[in-house]
This record gives C-alpha cells, structure tokens and sequence, in this order.
C-alpha cells in the first residue's frame, strides 16, 4: 500500500522574519496535507516534532516506507539574508525516485509560487536526510522564511501549498487526487465473503487486508464507483457497490 514517511522541520529555534519558526510552518503545511493524502487511500507517518533530523532517520529507517517526504523552508546566509528567493527540491543522485518525485514537485510547484523561473530540482550527497535514509528522499526547500516576500507567502498560503504538494504525491503513487469530504460511516454489505481494501481504485490495485462483512469503515472520497476509506487506521480504496449508509 501507499506508505509515506511525512518529516517537517523539527527546527524550532529557525525563525521566521515575520511570525513563528519553520518547524511550526512546515508543521501546519504538514497537518493541512493529511486530509488530502488520506482521501487518496494513502498511509501516513510523521516524524516526531520535538525531536532532531536524525531521529527522524532513524524513524523512517525503522519502517517500510515507500517514499520519504522532508518539508523545510530556507534562509540564506551572510550578506545575501533576507535577499534571496527560490524554491528548490533535493535529490540523492543516483535515486531515480527520488528523482522523478523532485520533478513531479517542482512541476506542479511552478503552478503556485510567486516565481515559477525559480523552482528547481537538484542533485545533493551533502544532506543527511537524503544519504542516511532507506526509502527514496525529496528534501523540499518550499522558500526562504528571512525574506519578507517569501514569508508571507508561506505563511497565507499554508492549505494552497498543502494541497499543491499533496496532489504531486498522489501523482508519484499514481492515485487520483481528491478534495477532503467530511468523513462518513459505511457498512460493508455483502452476500458473502470479505471486501477488499486495496492501495487503489482499480481491481489490479494489490489487496491490503480483507474487511468482514457488517464491518464499519470511514468514507473519504469517491473517484467513479471506489470509495477512498479507513478501516482500523489503514487507509485505501473499496468498490463503493459493497458500502451502505
């Protein structure tokens, strides 16, 4: 199934030049994209807040994750402070899903940022997220927070840029992307036998557990006759033929 590692900043002490720190930004961005990856039948984990980039690794590293999202925002340093604008998305080099991720982002990413010219992938053995973890890494640099612009976009943008980011995961997975819809509680309706829950709307979407028929589940989304759904906090995709209300 979809299984994503979500790692925001845990850089408390990083301010913003306007209001708030980038842990506390990148962590909003964060909560603002669950809805929307979940509505898409995908399994999210985040990193701890209060803890460090390397027990975030260590997190990661501890699961079977498909893809490893790190969510930071930039500060430029010396005389260039406050001066510098761009958006940039990091890649391990030999990674290829690292980079097709990269490019997935900064494609859809040029869609929302003041400065479409200045969204960029590039190539980094230099940070740890990217070298120390097991599951493919895009360490995403959204803006710079000491630059007056850049903040304030962030900061009054925060469900845009979550949903931007959102629909480029979905894409990676090859999910639809759908708006998030109040939660609604459906009954499996079968004749006989269990349902399927499967990683997406397609019978040819692998098996992620089997539910029992009368079984309770959370309705998300819809995408033609599947249903986007959880059921005991596992999050994926079932015929919308076997669900009543």
């Amino acid at each position: 199934m979809p299984e994503l590692f979500l790692s925001p900043s845990t850089q408390s002490w990083n301010p913003y030049i306007n209001v708030g720190n980038e842990q506390f930004w990148m962590n909003r961005i964060a909560d603002a994209m669950e809805p929307y990856l979940h509505a898409a039948g995908i399994n999210v984990t985040r990193n701890n807040p209060q803890g460090t980039v390397q027990t975030s690794i260590r997190q990661s590293n501890m699961g079977n994750y498909d893809f490893h999202l790190a969510l930071h925002s930039n500060a430029a340093p010396g005389e260039n402070a406050g001066q510098v604008r761009y958006s940039i998305v990091f890649y391990y080099p030999t990674s290829a899903q690292g980079l097709r991720m990269a490019n997935i982002l900064v494609d859809n990413f040029k869609e929302i940022y003041p400065l479409p010219d200045e969204v960029r992938a590039e190539a980094s053995t230099t940070i740890s997220e990217l070298r120390r973890t097991r599951a493919p890494v895009a360490f995403f640099e959204i803006a710079f927070h000491d630059n007056q612009e850049d903040a304030a976009w962030i900061t009054g943008n925060v469900e845009e840029i979550a949903a931007n980011i959102s629909e480029s995961v979905t894409e990676y997975f090859g999910l639809p992307f759908l708006q998030p819809q109040p939660e609604r509680t459906g009954i499996v309706t079968l004749d006989s036998g269990t349902l399927n829950l499967r990683e997406g709307p397609e019978v040819t979407f692998p098996i992620v557990r089997t539910i029992p028929n009368r079984a309770r589940i959370n309705v998300l989304g819809q995408f033609g006759d599947w249903y986007s759904a959880e059921y005991r906090n596992r999050y994926g995709w079932v015929k919308s033929d076997y669900i009543r209300f």
